[in-house]
């Protein structure tokens, strides 16, 4: 059954990291104003739509997304008026914004939390899940940005602990408490009325606990979970009530469009999300090459493209249920999109966009890479500012763990290397801003930026641009099927995309080496388009080749 065919499904979608993006007061932080100034930049792209990640206020220990005040700007980023300029702005340019909302926790200086842990009388401590002293330690769970790796945090005021899925600085909100639903979703509702076209909703699978709180060892985890927390997590008996709870008290009365990032659920689940959510921002194909059961540990063997082509062929097989399936290979939680699936080279990052911009789904385009832009590999535990990096580096320490080892991981898959500013120029601070940056701008900056790769058909700019080009004059390529080609060939990846009578074949060399694929000979990293019979990359029919 093919996808009702929403403004979201043919869409292509920026995401910008405002901390990083552009600073327009020299305090070396990305703001509003900043990112308002470069619109027409990412209107020159050709994307459709942009994502812009927290920039409600918050005390920044996981970079907005411990947020203190839903309906108020940081003013580190800029003011209201800032964001209304944002959006009214993007309208005007023919695009479309869609906003980050962390709906699973809060910050622990929201003014819920602030109450809440003053009393076990006080209405907020409601708010958020407990458990109480006197009834011993509570049954062990998973924080993954906490240094002992415990998900609950004892608080002296109220004797008792409060759960948090990640810091303990980001308690976790109680969903089954109707007064928390019904504060989110006039919130949200808030946010729709001043313009904006849609919301990404972070860790949302995450919001139902089973609140029985029964033990989950080691065996259950092993057995059940795919020895994940984040598949436990998931799994809340009561996450598809919420979600069509909100979408009918929120998103149903809108033309907008919900992303869900749905880490721990696979593509055999994605079905049921139909009716709740319109794009699945699932985690199965970013995830290939990491060790089971070693967080951000990578395989040396790095990801293996069979792998690849079976993790896409299944989420393919799906689609147009009703539900979009996110096609991304970056993001601010994972390294720079060319460093981790090529080798830092152009010709890999032009094959990557073009498997990005051919696939079927909904693409995502992470900032700075449509320039190419690197990991930058730091190779000191103070050079890095993410929390997580921190986190497990602490309790590396305090068991004696591999710590040179995990900062060697580090730079291959570290947040940070997808943090770092955007190279504008070659000229002080990559142009990001005139002050210090907030952290270090990767050295090769002069050779990768937009300003010199504006001047440079070849460049990966040029390429992304006449690409989204294609792509927007392509039925075939938003809404056809798809079919692989030549499953077995270990380096070369092949897939058909037809729709009516309109049919594109593209064939991907993911090596650095030369690949032999059929009638053709591929160079290293080489992508080879077709429309019919014609390759469009070089203007050239293939018949008799």
């Amino acid at each position: 059954m093919e996808n009702k065919k929403h403004w979201w499904n043919g869409a292509v979608i920026y995401q910008v990291y405002p901390r990083s993006f552009k600073d327009s007061n020299g305090d070396g932080v990305g703001d509003l104003p900043g990112l308002i100034g470069e619109l027409d930049y990412i209107a020159s792209l050709g994307v459709d739509a942009v994502w812009l990640n927290p920039v409600n206020a918050s005390p920044g220990l996981d970079n907005g997304y411990d947020i203190s005040d839903f309906t108020a700007i940081d003013p580190q980023y800029g003011t209201m008026e800032d964001m209304q300029q944002l959006i009214d702005g993007l309208h005007r340019r023919g695009m479309r914004i869609i906003i980050d909302m962390v709906l699973n926790h809060t910050s622990d200086e929201h003014e819920w939390f602030r109450q809440a842990r003053t009393s076990r009388d006080n209405p907020y401590y409601a708010y958020y899940h407990w458990w109480p002293a006197e009834k011993g330690e509570p049954p062990h769970r998973c924080g993954f940005f906490d240094a002992a790796g415990k998900g609950w945090e004892y608080n002296r005021a109220t004797d008792s602990y409060y759960l948090h899925y990640f810091a303990p600085q980001q308690p976790d909100l109680n969903w089954e408490n109707p007064k928390v639903r019904a504060e989110l979703y006039s919130m949200l509702r808030w946010w729709l009325d001043k313009g904006v076209d849609g919301v990404r909703l972070d860790a949302i699978c995450f919001i139902s606990k089973d609140v029985g709180w029964p033990e989950v060892g080691p065996e259950l985890l092993r057995s059940e979970y795919q020895n994940d927390w984040g598949h436990y997590y998931a799994a809340g008996p009561r996450l598809h009530e919420y979600l069509k709870e909100m979408r009918s008290a929120v998103f149903s009365g809108y033309d907008v469009v919900v992303v869900g990032e749905m880490a721990g659920v696979g593509s055999e689940d994605a079905h049921l999300f139909e009716g709740e959510l319109d794009v699945l921002y699932h985690f199965e194909g970013i995830q290939l090459g990491y060790m089971p059961g070693a967080f951000k540990k990578v395989d040396p063997a790095g990801y293996r493209l069979k792998d690849w082509k079976e993790v896409y062929g299944r989420w393919n097989a799906v689609l147009g249920n009703g539900v979009s399936a996110a096609l991304y290979l970056g993001n601010h939680d994972q390294p720079r999109m060319v460093s981790r699936w090529g080798d830092d080279s152009a010709a890999s990052a032009r094959l990557l966009f073009t498997w990005l911009l051919t696939m079927k789904g909904t693409p995502f385009i992470y900032n700075g890479d449509e320039l190419g832009m690197t990991n930058i590999r730091l190779t000191d535990i103070s050079q890095y500012r993410d929390v997580e990096t921190h986190r497990m580096y602490e309790n590396l320490r305090k068991k004696g763990g591999d710590a040179a080892g995990f900062l060697a991981d580090q730079q291959l898959t570290g947040r940070d290397n997808g943090r770092t500013p955007f190279q504008w120029s070659a000229g002080a601070a990559a142009g990001f801003t005139d002050g210090e940056p907030w952290i270090a701008v990767n050295p090769n900056f002069n050779v990768v930026n937009r300003e010199v790769e504006e001047g440079d058909g070849g460049s990966v700019l040029s390429y992304v641009r006449w690409l989204l080009r294609i792509r927007r004059s392509s039925h075939a390529l938003v809404y056809g099927g798809y079919e692989e080609l030549g499953p077995s060939h270990p380096h070369v990846y092949a897939y058909k995309r037809v729709y009516a009578d309109e049919e594109w074949t593209v064939v991907l060399n993911f090596s650095a080496a030369e690949q032999e694929w059929g009638r053709f000979v591929l160079a290293p990293w080489e992508p080879i388009i077709l429309k019919g019979k014609v390759n469009v990359l070089q203007g050239k029919t293939t018949e008799g080749r």
